[in-house]
Order: structure tokens, then sequence, then C-alpha cells
């Protein structure tokens, strides 16, 4: 098969695979997160396998132990995050009107030496416009994630699906991978093993990682803000380590948040404000120089801006599905990206016919 067909056959299967998951995204979601469940749990099931587990036993033993230990964590934090997420919204203008007043208690007197009576009438305006803006947008946001968390909790009614479809995936997991083996072209197949091997090792690592990121995270920040007395601080801190997925993030919407609910809680005090600030200080440094070398490391090969985007575009374009492939599709575009460079690289492309001309003349001569 010439090169042109070989494009023209994987451009039309990845149109087919798009437009299928845009038709179908509304009913992806189940299969998704079995499909996501089972690839995370398979290397245990494996591990269990060289204990002498059979695969079957092996599979029915860590899907029941999963789905215990994640309605425990359910039933334990749900009451509390409900709670502390109605108190959130309902007293998120409140906030917002008492940052607003204390920005211009203390901003307006040098605002109107610089520019007048009138600019500092015109800021204060602007920013009760912004305030009132952005109090707006953020209770919405907040109101729809508690929508879309009991969407979620009708998503963890998947809990009757998804562990289903995980169970049989989990199951047969060797065997598919020994079929999808088996219809690799003969030609080509020790190229594409390390092209998949190599993407293996990017999602895996990087979902392992950073799941594990996120969680610690979450439980420092729930922990010191709610040891500091911040109000909703273990709303506050869960919301930061769920949305650390997304590199700085997380972190700066927890900051934000934190740090203008405790200057309102404390006022005139700026001990605990300066102190909630400490907290995601050594949060970062935690994070820095401890768990991504430790637990992520490079295993993606994927720049944060990158993924970023990533998260952004396939959300966009897919909802809640986009963002469970967007870190996959992400490392997959990435690995291609990277063997397409070195393929390039390797071409006359690029060294041009002349060099490899000029160098057969000579190791012909060099012969004689």
């Amino acid at each position: 098969m010439s090169l042109q067909r070989q494009l023209a056959f994987w451009a039309l299967t990845l149109a087919v695979f798009v437009l299928a998951l845009l038709l179908l995204r509304d009913v992806l979601l189940p299969f998704i997160a079995a499909l996501a469940l089972a690839y995370l749990l398979d290397p245990l099931a494996d591990r269990l396998e060289r204990f002498g587990m059979r695969r079957l036993t092996a599979t029915i033993v860590i899907l029941c132990v999963f789905l215990l230990l994640f309605v425990l964590a359910l039933v334990l934090l749900l009451p509390l995050l409900s709670q502390q997420l109605a108190g959130l919204v309902a007293r998120l203008p409140e906030v917002a009107a008492k940052l607003q007043a204390l920005v211009m208690e203390r901003g307006a007197p040098l605002i109107e030496r610089f520019g007048g009576a009138k600019l500092a009438e015109d800021a204060q305006s602007q920013l009760g416009n912004f305030v009132g803006e952005a109090t707006k947008w953020v209770g919405g946001l907040l109101q729809s994630l508690w929508s879309g968390g009991t969407a979620i909790i009708g998503v963890f009614s998947l809990l009757v699906l998804t562990p289903v479809i995980a169970f049989y995936l989990l199951a047969d997991w060797d065997r598919m991978v020994e079929t999808v083996d088996g219809w690799l072209p003969r030609d080509h197949r020790d190229t594409i093993r390390g092209l998949l091997h190599e993407m293996d090792t990017a999602i895996a690592g990087f979902l392992r990682g950073q799941a594990l990121v996120c969680l610690l995270l979450g439980l420092f920040y729930a922990v010191g803000l709610s040891l500091l007395g911040v109000n909703f601080g273990a709303l506050i801190g869960i919301i930061s380590g769920f949305l650390s997925f997304i590199p700085y993030v997380g972190s700066l919407t927890g900051l934000v948040l934190s740090v203008g609910v405790a200057t309102v809680q404390f006022w005139p005090d700026w001990t605990m404000p300066l102190a909630t600030l400490a907290v995601f200080a050594a949060g970062q440094f935690f994070e820095g120089n401890i768990l991504q070398p430790k637990l992520v490391g490079d295993s993606i090969g994927v720049h944060p801006v990158w993924l970023m985007f990533a998260l952004l575009a396939f959300g966009s374009l897919f909802g809640f599905v986009g963002l469970l492939l967007a870190v996959p599709l992400a490392a997959i575009i990435g690995v291609l990206m990277r063997f397409a460079l070195r393929q390039y690289l390797a071409s006359n492309l690029y060294h041009g016919a002349a060099p490899k001309a000029a160098a057969k003349h000579v190791d012909r001569h060099a012969g004689n």
C-alpha cells in the first residue's frame, strides 16, 4: 500500500472516530469510566494473578474492594460537602460585598489622591459592577456544580452500570490486548508496538500519579484550612485538590477563594489570611518538590500548556466525556508527534539528498 493510501486510510479512521464521539457522547460516559477503571486496576489484577489467584477471582475481589471504599468515602464526605456548598453559595454575595467595601476603603483615598474624586467614584462603580458580575458567575458555577454533582451522583448510579462493564473489561483485558495485537500489520508491528508501549507508559504514569497527587493535595488543603477555622475550608480544599488535575488551576482557585473568605471572616486581623496563604504556599512546595517528581515525573511528556488546552478543547467538544478523554488523547497525540518528528529528522526531507550523496561518495573513496 502506498504512503498516500495509508495516510488516507488513517485520516478516514480518525474522522470516523471523532464523528462517533460527537454523535455518541451522551451515552459514552459509563463505558469510558469503566474503561478507565479497568485500565487503572489491570496492574493490580496482574499482580494477584502472579500470586496464584485466578483472573476472575482477582477481578471480583478488586472491584468489590474498590466499590466498598468508594461508597464509604461518598457516604462520609457527601453530607459535609453538600452542606458547605449550599452555605458558600448563600453567603457568596455577602463575602463579595464585604471584599468590595474593604478594597474601596483602603484603595479609594489613594485613587482620589492621584486621580481625583471623580476617578475614585468611577473606580468604585466599575468595581461594583465587576464584583456583581463575578459573584453572579461564580454563584451560577457553584450551583451548576451542585446540580451537576447530583447529575454526577446520577453518574454514580453508574455504580449500577459502570462496575458491570468494568468487570467484563478487567476480566478479559489480557485477551483483548492479545486480540488487538494480532490485528497489527505485520510489516509495521514492531514500530506500532513500540508506540503503543510509549503511549501506555505516558497515560498510566500520569493518570495514576496525578490522581494520587490530587487526592493528597485535596486532603492537605482541606485539613489545613479546617484547622485554621476558615469557613467552608473542607469544601475549598477538596475543590482545589480536584482541580489540581489541571496544572496551576486548582491551587490558584483555592487560594483566591480561601484568602477571600478568610479576609472577610477574620478582618481586621491579617494573621489568618496570611496563614491561609501559607497553607497554599506549603501545598505548592509539597507538590512541586515531592509529589510531582516522585509520583508523576515526566511520564506524560506533554507541556502543561498543551495539557490545559487539551482539557479545555476536549471538554468543550465532548463535555464531561471529553474531560475524561483529554489527558489520554493529549498523551497519544504527544507520542505520535514525537514519532513524526523523529521520522522527519531522519528523512531526506530534513537532511536533503546532497549531504547523503556526498557521504556515500566519501565512504566509497574511503573503502578504496
